[in-house]
């Protein structure tokens, strides 16, 4: 699922080598926190957040195929 989200976030950023994913891995659950650079932020979030949202449901529905609980945080 890592790489599922690394190519989506890569995908949209222009500094590609400062893309940085951690995976916190629990029983049921995984949460990746996603840090891009300063300037790559807005077009990883999307207005209004949209775009940040539709990352989540992607990633959700991935994790469905695990049974798992699927958890995505931008981080400054």
């Amino acid at each position: 699922m890592k790489e599922i989200l690394k190519t989506i976030v890569e995908s949209l950023v222009e500094n590609k080598d400062a893309v940085q994913i951690n995976e916190t891995e629990a029983e049921k659950s995984v949460t990746y926190e996603v840090k891009v650079a300063d300037s790559d932020m807005g077009r990883v979030i999307g207005r209004q957040g949209k775009l940040a949202k539709s990352i989540r449901t992607v990633m959700k529905a991935a994790g469905g195929k695990e049974h798992k609980k699927v958890t995505v945080e931008f981080i400054d």
